[in-house]
């Protein structure tokens, strides 16, 4: 199962426990975070973080980086 969410309205990292994201973030499977910074508090280290920036014209660059032994074995 895959699960995204998106941080940029939440003003309190606590909004992230009363929306009741810490059972889902329990849970196995696949979670995108935007905006993670919003809940850094609550939210559990990421095994990778994908960043997306704008490149030369319509392009973008997509850059992964590992953050736990399993994100980088992931990207082996």
């Amino acid at each position: 199962a895959a699960a995204h969410f998106d941080f940029y309205r939440f003003d309190d990292a606590r909004e992230w426990e009363d929306a009741g994201l810490r059972d889902l973030y329990a849970a196995p499977g696949l979670k995108l975070a935007e905006w993670p910074d919003k809940a850094r508090a609550r939210l559990p280290v990421p095994d990778l973080r994908v960043v997306i920036a704008p490149g030369e014209g319509d392009s973008r660059r997509v850059t992964l980086q590992a953050l736990t032994p399993l994100g980088a074995e992931l990207l082996a």
